[in-house]
């Protein structure tokens, strides 16, 4: 797909959906990087009740390093996942501590060496937490509805990623993942999308699969 059909499914997708942004709750890049941690196979509603009591009791790095794991995995039992969470967020911490000075990192680099955090997760950090634009966070919904849109042919997040960054301005990437997060959950159901409905259905190659 050329970069001007891009460009208009950009334009076209920021009229529909003029506050598009990220569906978690945070204050502050530590927030937002263990939300981001426990939204994995969660809903961010999930994540965001969870988070309203988890944030008031832990409110620095040294706080999570801390942790009683155990008392830790019941407090965000409910994100599922939990043990494994649990341990990469505290594991993380204490790498913070030790390592960072007790702050989160702000390069994609040092943020992929806490663990539990990969390339969405750190794009979602930057972005989110201090403003950073180092790539496209890809989750389910970019990666559904990019492929849709045939912006991309690949399965892997990280190709993914870079065919969608091979065809945007740099200044748009961070915004871009949230406005595909909105229209899939809104319009481009994994299941039985709303092609009717879909501001982007004279765009979208995949539009005759559903509605022939």
């Amino acid at each position: 797909m050329t970069g001007k059909n891009i460009d208009k499914i950009l334009e076209l997708l920021k009229k529909e959906y003029p506050n598009a942004k990220v569906a978690l709750n945070f204050t502050n890049p530590l927030e937002i990087l263990v939300a981001t941690i426990l939204s994995a196979q969660c809903t961010d509603e999930r994540v965001n009740m969870v988070t309203k009591s988890l944030f008031k009791k832990y409110r620095k790095v040294e706080d999570y390093a801390k942790a009683d794991l155990k008392t830790f995995e019941q407090e965000i039992r409910s994100t599922g996942f939990y043990h494994n969470k649990a341990k990469n967020i505290i594991l993380a911490a204490k790498k913070m501590v030790n390592d960072f000075g007790g702050k989160v990192p702000d390069s994609m680099e040092k943020l992929m060496e806490l663990p539990g955090v990969a390339r969405k997760t750190a794009n979602i950090v930057l972005f989110n937490g201090f403003g950073k634009v180092e790539g496209i966070a890809v989750d389910t919904h970019v990666r559904r509805v990019s492929q849709r849109l045939g912006l991309t042919r690949n399965e892997d997040p990280e190709k993914i990623e870079q065919d969608l960054i091979n065809q945007l301005d740099r200044k748009e990437w961070g915004k871009f993942s949230y406005l595909l997060i909105d229209h899939g959950r809104k319009i481009c159901d994994a299941k039985k999308p709303r092609c009717l409905d879909c501001v982007l259905q004279k765009l979208c190659p995949s539009r005759k699969e559903f509605y022939p």
